[in-house]
């Protein structure tokens, strides 16, 4: 069993989409999907610096995009779930058919725009934690005043909340862990600062009309089987203030039997986690078309007929 899985926020890098741009069909998806994000996202995915796809309100299509196009890439693909890390989940929603394109682009810039202004309220940021016991590290972030904001698994927290509450982890660092990794984002996303990017994302939903998953939606919530796009879009809508649940998301492929996990452009955070988190699963990331024939493989050995 085949699942397939989209990353968040902070994956890209400067030009990784170019070598994309020589499939047959590829660009001309990247400009109708640029056309329904209002945004160059060909520039973006080429030409652009670091500078600039860090900026939240552009990354977020980017990603999106960038799924999808890989997606497509691989041809027909039967996966028996799907699932995405933050705005991945934007792109699995795609996958799962509870969203087309235009619906998606629409709904992931809109996303980026209202996280971008609620950052821009207070200085805030995120941090990784590399080691340590879970519940041990919880506690502790909740003793800064801090949030468990991507609780993901294979011993990685992402703590969020305000630069001096972050200051005070790098000088305190919970038992065990071995290293604090400041993350370069713009602000902490999956926590109560992003309280006005939900009233603005909920007014987009309504303006929505899913589908019901014809594949099995993971949710990053709590990791659960979504089973209706209504479900979909409300969970897509609180997700943006609330801690991603991608260790529940790993724990629910194991009941499921997955035994394969491929992630989509640019991949690689996900893979990672796996390899630590789900022993005897393969795993591949398809970070360039060079790596489409070994994902075609791993499909062809693991989807659903």
């Amino acid at each position: 069993m085949l699942v397939l899985v989209a990353p968040g926020q902070g994956a890209q890098t400067p030009g990784f989409l170019t070598p994309w741009l020589d499939l047959p069909g590829v660009e001309d998806r990247l400009r109708a999907l640029s056309a329904a994000a209002g945004l160059d996202l060909v520039h973006y995915g080429t030409d652009a610096d670091a500078d600039e796809i860090r900026d939240t309100a552009v990354a977020q299509p980017l990603l999106v995009a960038a799924g999808l196009v890989s997606a497509a890439a691989l041809g027909d693909v039967s996966p028996g779930a799907v699932a995405g890390h933050s705005v991945g989940e934007i792109t699995a929603a795609v996958l799962a058919g509870v969203l087309d394109d235009t619906a998606a682009l629409t709904l992931v810039r809109k996303r980026g725009l209202a996280m971008a202004e609620a950052a821009a309220i207070t200085p805030t940021g995120m941090s990784a934690l590399l080691g340590g016991d879970p519940d041990t590290t919880v506690a502790h972030l909740e003793k800064l005043g801090l949030t468990p904001a991507n609780v993901n698994g294979a011993g990685q927290i992402v703590a969020a909340g305000t630069l001096e509450q972050l200051a005070a982890l790098e000088a305190d660092k919970p038992e065990g862990v071995r290293r604090v990794v400041a993350l370069k984002v713009a602000g902490a996303f999956h926590t109560r600062h992003m309280g006005s990017a939900v009233d603005t994302l909920a007014k987009a939903a309504r303006e929505l009309t899913p589908g019901d998953p014809t594949i099995t939606y993971v949710s990053n919530k709590d990791g659960k089987a979504v089973a209706t796009g209504a479900e979909v879009l409300e969970r897509l809508v609180g997700q943006v203030a609330n801690p991603v649940r991608w260790d529940l998301c790993m724990e629910t492929f194991q009941e499921l039997g997955v035994t394969a996990l491929l992630e989509l452009s640019p991949g690689g955070t996900l893979t990672g986690l796996a390899k630590r988190a789900l022993p005897g699963v393969k795993t591949l990331a398809l970070k360039t078309p060079d790596d489409l024939d070994a994902a075609r493989e791993l499909i062809s050995e693991h989807a659903n007929a």
